[in-house]
């Protein structure tokens, strides 16, 4: 999955979990700021982006600072789906 396809792949789990059209995001937006994310909306942003992509997200490992943006949320996705692939591979 290349970087398009995780930030497109966010911004529709944004627009089911928050159930209104999320369009037009930037790397740079902020989560909470601009989208007002509550702790049950994340929530649901990780339940959908894990049944999305088969990875797993522990929300005990989660950091704030991986969620603030577009851009660290999509690192954290990013990264997530290479560790997956590489205990595939081993």
């Amino acid at each position: 999955m290349n970087r398009q396809e995780v930030l497109l792949l966010v911004e529709k789990a944004l627009s089911e979990v928050l159930e209104r059209p999320v369009t037009g995001l930037t790397e740079e937006t902020a989560l909470f700021d601009e989208l007002q994310l509550t702790s049950l909306a994340v929530l649901g942003l990780l339940m959908t982006v894990e049944e999305a992509t088969g990875i797993s997200i522990d929300p005990e490992q989660l950091d704030i600072d991986h969620l603030r943006t577009m851009r660290s949320f999509a690192d954290y996705v990013e990264a997530a789906l290479r560790e997956a692939a590489a205990e595939g591979t081993s």
